[in-house]
């Protein structure tokens, strides 16, 4: 029987439909009896979601720059 530590690894194959059909079974069969797996794959998925919908978005270029230089500042005074 699947384990929930098993679950976790395989989670990522589970939701890209990577798994074979016998492990796809097993995963299946333990999220019917676990809700916090079934809990931990439905936040999973949300996540990739919010992933892929913000990946196309561009780099602001100079508010990085600005952050950079005032990280870079903020460890000199420490010094």
């Amino acid at each position: 029987m699947l384990m929930c530590r098993d679950l976790a690894r395989i989670a990522s194959d589970y939701i890209d439909g990577e798994l074979g059909p016998m492990d796809k079974v097993s995963v299946k069969m333990h999220l019917l009896m676990c809700g916090h797996c079934r809990t931990f794959i439905g936040n999973l998925r949300e996540s990739i979601d919010l992933m892929k919908a913000h990946s196309s978005q561009q780099v602001d270029e100079e508010l990085i720059q600005k952050i950079d230089e005032r990280v870079a500042e903020s460890l000199r005074l420490k010094d």
